[in-house]
């Protein structure tokens, strides 16, 4: 198991804290498992993607996952075959699916570009199950001890339509008009502190390609730099793996799953999000690695 630590203290933790008794500091706020570009599929590897792999990968998560409050993939959860067939993705997606409700609690998805390649949203959502009041929605938030939870769809063209069996340049990625006044409303009335989480990058300022990012994140990040209240974005889509942070806003990317051969390698994630100080810890499994970041306090 590898460690990182990566967010922060709002006003000293006192955002977080002020509202809870002295003997909760004992424990931790909540724990999240993570997952991303799972891409499974019954396929042959190609350009060091294990797509049936992804099967035993993610047992391997959700073994390591109890305890958690809930656990979020965040995004491209499943792959197509070389005919790009709908109803064949459809039996992959049912496939995967199986193997992450297996955790028995709560779960959550975020909608990636390979979750639309052969298919449409309503299809995905049909064939997925997310928790509560989130279930059917590409874009949803939702509460969990203290923190605001907010899920955004990228996956629409510049004109507004969404991704739909295949409609669209992955390189192009807008979060329409719509969605954005709806995020502006959620941070508008949250007293809460705000994660986010979204398949592609918002953090286009940071030198990642902006073929991952956002194409109109410009739009998106000054909301929430302006609302004061989002400690962190965490993504995936670059399966690489990036880290960036401005304005007291860390963003957070992680490596894809499907990257290279099982049992050597896989990657997956714990967040913990603390009690006395609201510092978020990140525990990254295989190949999500350490990192340890001090950022200053606002």
């Amino acid at each position: 198991m590898k460690r990182r630590t990566f967010i922060q203290c709002l006003s000293g933790g006192a955002l977080w804290a002020s509202a809870l008794p002295l003997q909760s500091f004992r424990l931790p706020l909540l724990r999240f498992g993570v997952v991303t570009d799972l891409h499974y599929a019954q396929r042959d590897m190609a350009i060091n993607r294990y797509y049936r792999q992804s099967k035993q990968k993610l047992q391997a998560a959700i073994d390591q996952f109890g305890g958690c409050d809930f656990v979020v993939e965040l995004g491209d959860f499943k792959d197509m075959d070389e005919k790009h067939n709908p109803e064949t993705a459809l039996r992959f997606l049912d496939e995967i699916e199986s193997v992450l409700q297996g955790f028995g609690g709560r779960v959550y998805h975020v909608l990636g570009n390979h979750d639309m390649d052969c298919i449409s949203k309503e299809e995905f959502l049909q064939h997925t199950r997310n928790a509560g009041r989130a279930r059917g929605k590409s874009y949803y938030s939702f509460g969990r001890k203290g923190i605001r939870f907010i899920v955004l769809d990228a996956n629409f063209n510049e004109d507004g339509t969404p991704y739909c069996r295949g409609n669209f340049d992955w390189t192009r990625a807008f979060i329409p008009e719509e969605e954005i006044e709806w995020l502006r409303s959620e941070l508008q009335s949250s007293r809460k502190p705000v994660i986010i989480f979204c398949h592609q990058m918002l953090d286009y300022f940071s030198g990642a390609p902006q073929k991952v990012c956002v194409a109109n994140a410009r739009e998106v990040v000054p909301l929430l730099e302006q609302s004061g209240r989002v400690a962190a974005v965490i993504q995936g889509h670059h399966h690489t793996g990036h880290y960036s942070q401005r304005n007291g806003i860390h963003y957070w990317t992680m490596k894809a799953m499907i990257e290279s051969a099982y049992p050597e390698h896989n990657s997956y994630a714990i967040v913990t999000v603390n009690r006395m100080n609201g510092q978020i810890t990140i525990e990254g499994f295989a190949d999500c690695e350490d990192r340890e970041i001090r950022p200053p306090l606002f």
